[in-house]
């Protein structure tokens, strides 16, 4: 039996789900009652699969930026250190098809950029660590399996 963690995706049989997929990993209301959403946007199969790091880096920069021009409730969109997918937080908004939709939204954009925003040593941290064509690349795989996103567990 594995102990009972803290963080939600620890407990989570990472050999039991199917990637790509979208999922609500938890809920927190806050004290005042605004909620918070957090959803696991995993694009690798983890253990077999990760995202190099600039592409996933500037995914990261290239989602961030746009998905807040679809979805008016982002917290944040950050990459999860096993390099297999994202975090998304949103606050006070439980339509999963809606955050799907913005995420779909978003996903378009990347395809369609010609620049990662804030590549730079003033706005980035890392700034020499970018690949327009990796995220681009990502984006594409995972919209190519836009009708699984809903399907977190292998059969």
């Amino acid at each position: 039996m594995v102990k009972k963690m803290n963080v939600e995706s620890f407990n989570l049989d990472h050999t039991k789900v199917a990637a790509p997929y979208i999922r609500l990993a938890g809920t927190t209301e806050g004290a005042n009652g605004d909620v918070i959403h957090k959803y696991d946007v995993r694009l690798k199969q983890p253990n077999q699969g990760h995202m190099e790091m600039p592409a996933l880096h500037s995914l990261e920069h290239l989602m961030a930026e746009n998905i807040r021009n679809h979805h008016d409730t982002v917290v944040d969109f950050g990459p999860m250190g096993c390099q297999t997918g994202f975090y998304l937080t949103v606050i006070n908004h439980d339509n999963y098809d809606e955050v799907l939709d913005a995420l779909e939204a978003s996903l378009k954009d990347v395809l369609a950029a010609t620049e990662v925003p804030a590549c730079n040593e003033v706005q980035c941290g890392w700034a020499a660590s970018h690949s327009l064509e990796g995220a681009q690349a990502l984006a594409q795989e995972l919209l190519d399996k836009r009708a699984e996103w809903k399907n977190v567990f292998a059969d």
